[in-house]
């Protein structure tokens, strides 16, 4: 069959949600024979367009039919040649997509986007609109990835699908079950980012604490940090999405041992209030939380902790957010992220009764940032006149200043430190610093 493509296509990727749907988005590059495609960054010079979308929440699902939407014009005007959709809306509502927008050429599931390159043939090939939906088992067989968050930091997707069952989240229904990569296919493909020159891999999953209980029968993310520790190049490792109640006393070990391993924890704990806990599905109290961020500090002293809730559950009382305030000032948590209830077609609590009002949600989320907002400027503010290293991000000429980042900041959803230096530097130099000041979200420091 002779496909009627261009030797060179040029191909514009769309990458929307969380940083795993970032990997997959990479991986999805590396799917791609450099010979026959070019990645634009240009929709108006684009033959084909990718969007890799969300529906985690409502926002998401939102952003990711309004950006489909976009590019309607473009390809019913027939500049595009091929609109594809895929990841997690793709897999919800594949068949509402083909029904409804006619201009979309190709929906693939969450676990095929190693088949991009043969569905892009087949559309140009036989002008057809195929779709491409596996069953959720094993995991895609691409390894190979384009790194795309700019070379100096990386993110490491150690499993994929949850077998958790929280009752407000549609990811194991999109995802399928907890599959581990195996970790030799891991340590690959972290030395291959190293090689290109990454150094700071920060590890990601629905959650990483699981990791191995699958294919080994036991936790084994402890001697996966200890591997990627071995490895030239990579110089900071951090971990994000820990399921507070698999946090396992060699893993607490590894952190605290292993230099490279950032003092950092994201553990998201959705709420603090047993009933409510209960009614999401969590595996875990209020006691047990507060038990284990005790024993991170006791035995970290300087780790840092991120951890978000969700306000307005069905059937969150006034007395459960007043509950959830006092937690919050009391556990003092050095992150903190507040998401209002999200409704979602599908999950078990969608149907639940004592659904919240949208302005009563929102205003409870102001309440808990509010309360997060000062602890985080005292968190901040004891920071003054401690030496640390910053990690460089980029420079701002109008200010004067570079934007880094130190072990406390993950990428994407924390802060800075905007480092004043006479010297020239590079994104992704690690740079001697002292901390000036501490605000809100933000530090500001001076190189020695």
């Amino acid at each position: 069959m002779t496909s009627k493509m261009n030797p060179k296509n040029k191909i514009l990727f769309v990458s929307l949600g969380c940083d795993k749907n970032l990997v997959d988005t990479e991986h999805m590059l590396g799917s791609l024979n450099p010979s026959r495609y070019e990645i634009t960054n240009d929709e108006e010079q684009a033959d084909i367009i990718v969007i890799n979308t969300c529906c985690f929440i409502k926002d998401a699902l939102e952003e990711s039919i309004q950006t489909i939407l976009s590019f309607e014009e473009l390809r019913t005007e027939g500049s595009v040649k091929a609109l594809i959709v895929t990841g997690c809306l793709a897999e919800q509502y594949k068949k509402d997509i083909l029904d409804e927008l006619s201009f979309v050429d190709a929906v693939i599931g969450t676990n095929s986007y190693d088949e991009l390159p043969a569905v892009i043939e087949s559309i140009f090939a036989e002008n057809d609109r195929p779709v491409v939906i596996k069953e959720q088992q094993g995991l895609p067989v691409n390894a190979q990835r384009v790194c795309t968050s700019g070379g100096h930091y990386s993110y490491l997707k150690i499993a994929e699908g949850c077998d958790k069952r929280c009752t407000y989240c549609i990811i194991p229904y999109l995802r399928g079950r907890y599959r581990s990569v195996p970790m030799p296919e891991l340590l690959e493909e972290a030395r291959d980012l190293a090689a290109y020159g990454v150094k700071e891999l920060n590890i990601v999953a629905q959650d990483i604490t699981l990791y191995g209980t699958d294919l080994y029968g036991e936790k084994r993310l402890h001697e996966l940090l200890a591997e990627l520790a071995r490895i030239d190049g990579l110089e900071w490792i951090r971990l994000l999405y820990c399921y507070p109640e698999d946090i396992y006393d060699e893993l607490i070990e590894v952190i605290k041992n292993e230099p490279k391993i950032c003092h950092y924890i994201d553990m998201p704990i959705q709420h603090c209030n047993d009933g409510i806990l209960k009614k999401m599905g969590r595996r875990t109290t209020k006691n047990d939380i507060m038990e284990k961020v005790r024993c991170l500090r006791e035995e970290i002293p300087d780790i840092i902790l991120r951890t978000t809730l969700i306000t307005g559950f069905p059937g969150e009382s006034a007395a459960d957010h007043e509950e959830l305030c006092e937690f919050v000032r009391e556990m003092r948590f050095d992150r903190l992220g507040v998401f209002t209830y999200s409704a979602i077609e599908g999950t078990p609590a969608y149907e639940m009764p004592d659904q919240i009002d949208e302005d009563m949600k929102e205003e409870r989320q102001a309440e808990l940032m509010l309360i997060q907002q000062e602890i985080s400027a005292e968190k901040n503010a004891s920071f003054e006149g401690k030496e640390l290293t910053a990690f460089i991000e980029g420079y701002m000429p109008d200010d004067g200043v570079y934007a880094a980042r130190t072990y406390a900041h993950a990428p994407d959803v924390d802060g800075y430190l905007f480092l004043s230096s006479s010297r020239n530097h590079e994104s992704g130099d690690f740079v001697k610093c002292t901390v000036t000041g501490g605000f809100e979200y933000d530090l500001t420091g001076e190189e020695l």
